[in-house]
């Protein structure tokens, strides 16, 4: 079952994608791989031993470096507010 509702994802998408329609966008795709990142680190907090869960955050994290990387190098500037705006890479 999925932490994320559907009102969840409308309002990420809303906040860094311009629209609740615009799910393309590189920044409103980093800031949903980040909010699963966050809830599935929370669950490994309590559940040290789940290996595949953590194989998963493993998969997710690597996805959101890949586009991270991407928008560094086609918008620096963007992806700096991004950064700042999620909390990451401190």
């Amino acid at each position: 079952m999925s932490h994320l509702t559907a009102e969840k994802k409308a309002n990420i998408f809303k906040t860094y994608g311009g629209t609740e329609k615009n799910t393309g966008s590189i920044e409103a795709q980093i800031a949903a791989l980040t909010e699963r990142i966050n809830h599935i680190s929370g669950h490994l907090k309590d559940n040290k031993k789940d290996f595949s869960t953590q194989r998963g955050l493993m998969t997710l994290v690597g996805q959101r470096k890949r586009l991270l990387q991407y928008m560094s190098r086609t918008n620096l500037n963007g992806y700096r507010a991004l950064i700042e705006k999620l909390g990451i890479r401190k």
